[in-house]
């Protein structure tokens, strides 16, 4: 329709919808990019965007500035150094079907012939994009994509995967940037989601975002227990190193020691580019990568020259992504388990269907809401599929398909373990059976208080654990410390020797430290980082059960809903039993001793406030704190104009950098343990 024939109100209806898309897109960004908590699925976000898109290629008035199609998307986040990309991080451009990619190959052979169409084709991995400079052949930075000028400097975090080289293999002088993909595998991304749900933290919905909060924690230990992979895939200014393709780029990183995804292949026709694409997307569920489509890329580098890119994409590059994978099958029952906190899980138990690679029978359905949200009855037909390719979930019912005869379902009254009544909570999502002697509960505590990231307790295992609470032998996890030879080989399949290894294995447990007995314990959303946390500042159990609300809050890590969970975990008189009867055995209740004999209040600390960042080496930045105060200081998480003192550790971030636009006193650790040293004396 011409301009002056167009109809008004279509127009103001356009653009009303382009601003709400625009609103909806840039906070499904900020879930997915820096809260990496996304609420839809990849296929949902890409249908908004496409809308978007159609609208402003109708109305390009409606194109704004602020408009997600103009630019890449992500933010910076405020905790870590901003790091300026020499050149920006550019996305890609997404096929969903053989027409647009056809059409995508049409532009591009106008302007490079036909003869100069050799393509590679990539998996496209689920992962982050990075950047690494290797300077002099030596990796000198990381930092992620952020908003694709400017990402977040995650250098000591990149260097805790072990496949990425420090070095590279052959001498360089000067200046390299690789780009590639931090991901995590998919029984990686199992594993970890088992222990968070073990202590009742929120799982992580896929490994593309497993794998991006976890390169973005501020303590890269953390990181380091995540075992992420990382693979590359681009060089900056590659015809300057001798490459002239991207085939030849994978063989030169290859070569260079850097780890490659290792299924790419070149293709000298369309039909061999389908042929590869119809392959993957059978293949690509073996693979422990998680993929959703791929890469296709124009392997000669001059060509590329010849096509350039557009402000947001490369015009010689286009991701084909596969449409989601989706089956119906039946709902034969709904079971209820009891998790270690008492949750009361329901479990929608299915006709067997292949998905994803996987035959799948089973699928969590969470809790009574959820149940009814999505009004799942047992004998319904739904649509499932694999979130994130991994986790089978009932996306919804097929309701033409009800005959009338389907039940629907309530979480029971009572507990399916032991009959007690099954309450919620204000403000809670789940049903929970709140009997302490519940033999599900106690089967599910037991595991978690012998696991590896507790009391470490080999030799005892699912079947054990079983024998010993229907036996009647362990109660309570305090109960296993009070286990003997002449006790455990009277159960079957305990010789003596077992029986012998495993009492020594109880009795070495005592010893392990203060932060793994308080994982241990329970506390419902503490896990392992937490736990390290909270007792690096209470330094044993009658500091950590007296501490006040306000003291628990403001400790790093530990916002008001841990330390609502603390609170209420030890102000049960049967938790404080269960504490009481451990310590009596002789389990660990406190950190490691510190030096921090022979300290007085000095001038350079007294009355002072003290703001710590980056990494020490002489101590933990908790046992600093301490000390500081030791010494007279107070000590805060953040820099204000009210701060005093900023000590700034080795690779210090946003807190350093203010610290130095306030004008702020700074010291480094050498100059700390000088004035700790003067203190002492």
């Amino acid at each position: 329709m011409a301009e002056g024939t167009r109809d008004n109100s279509d127009f103001e209806a356009a653009a009303a919808r382009a601003e709400q898309l625009r609103g909806t897109i840039a906070r499904h960004d900020e879930l997915y990019y820096v809260q990496d908590s996304p609420e839809i699925e990849d296929h949902e976000y890409d249908a908004l965007l496409r809308e978007l898109a159609g609208i402003e290629t109708e109305y390009p008035e409606l194109l704004t500035p602020d408009s997600p199609n103009m630019r890449v998307r992500g933010a910076p986040r405020t905790e870590f150094r901003k790091i300026v990309h020499d050149t920006p991080m550019q996305s890609l451009d997404n096929a969903l079907d053989r027409d647009e990619l056809a059409a995508f190959f049409e532009r591009a052979k106008k302007s490079i012939g036909d003869g100069g169409g050799a393509w590679v084709c990539e998996p496209k991995i689920d992962g982050l994009a990075v950047s690494l400079i290797y300077d002099d052949g030596l990796l000198m930075t990381a930092s992620t994509r952020g908003d694709g000028l400017v990402g977040e400097d995650v250098t000591q975090n990149i260097r805790t995967i072990k496949s990425l080289p420090l070095r590279m293999k052959r001498p360089h002088s000067g200046k390299i940037e690789v780009r590639g993909e931090v991901c995590m595998a998919r029984e990686d991304f199992a594993e970890l989601n088992r222990s968070r749900e073990e202590s009742d933290l929120p799982l992580f919905a896929n490994p593309r975002n497993a794998a991006a909060g976890s390169i973005r924690q501020l303590d890269h230990r953390v990181t380091a227990s995540r075992n992420l992979k990382i693979f590359l895939y681009h060089v900056n200014d590659a015809p300057s190193l001798g490459i002239d393709s991207q085939h030849g780029l994978f063989r030169w990183l290859e070569d260079e020691g850097f780890p490659i995804h290792g299924h790419d292949r070149l293709c000298r026709s369309d039909d061999e580019i389908y042929q590869y694409l119809e392959e993957w997307s059978r293949v690509r569920f073996d693979d422990s990568i998680n993929t959703d489509g791929v890469v296709i890329k124009l392997d000669s580098m001059p060509a590329r020259e010849r096509l350039g890119s557009t402000s947001k994409a490369p015009r010689w590059a286009i991701a084909f992504k596969y449409p989601p994978e989706e089956k119906q099958t039946r709902i034969l029952d709904i079971e209820v388990s009891v998790g270690r906190t008492g949750a009361l899980t329901p479990t929608a138990i299915m006709e067997p269907v292949k998905l994803s690679g996987t035959t799948v029978q089973r699928a969590s359905l969470h809790n009574q809401d959820e149940v009814d949200r999505k009004d799942v009855r047992v004998g319904d037909t739904v649509w499932i599929h694999k979130a994130g390719e991994i986790i089978p979930e009932i996306l919804r019912v097929d309701l033409t398909a009800r005959t009338g005869d389907e039940i629907p379902f309530k979480i029971p009254e009572t507990c399916p373990a032991c009959g007690a009544v099954a309450v919620r909570f204000p403000s809670e999502a789940a049903v929970r059976c709140v009997n302490r002697s519940c033999p599900a509960q106690l089967q599910e505590n037991l595991w978690h208080f012998v696991s590896r990231d507790c009391m470490d307790i080999n030799g005892i295992g699912e079947k054990l654990i079983r024998q010993l609470t229907e036996t009647g032998l362990v109660k309570s996890v305090a109960d296993l410390y009070e286990l003997s030879v002449e006790m455990l080989t009277g159960l079957e399949r305990m010789a003596d020797k077992s029986a012998n290894k495993l009492v020594s294995a109880i009795e070495e447990s005592k010893s392990r430290p203060f932060y793994a007995v308080l994982n241990a314990l329970g506390i419902r959303n503490v896990g392992k980082k937490t736990a390290r946390d909270i007792t690096e500042r209470f330094r044993n159990i009658d500091a950590l059960t007296g501490a006040s609300d306000e003291e628990l809050s403001n400790l790093t890590g530990v916002g008001p809903v841990i330390a609502e969970s603390i609170r209420r975990h030890f102000a049960d008189e049967h938790n404080m039993s269960v504490v009481a009867r451990l310590r009596g055995y002789g389990v660990n209740m406190e950190a490691g001793p510190e030096n921090f004999s022979n300290v007085t209040p000095t001038a350079a600390f007294e009355g002072r406030k003290f703001v710590f960042t980056g990494e020490l080496s002489a101590m933990t930045r908790g046992e600093a704190e301490r000390l500081a105060e030791t010494l007279g200081a107070s000590t805060s998480g953040s820099v204000s104009k009210k701060t005093d003192v900023v000590v700034a550790g080795a690779n210090a971030g946003s807190k350093y950098n203010k610290a130095l636009s306030l004008g702020l006193e700074i010291w480094d650790e050498a100059m700390f343990l000088e004035k700790i040293n003067e203190a002492t004396k």
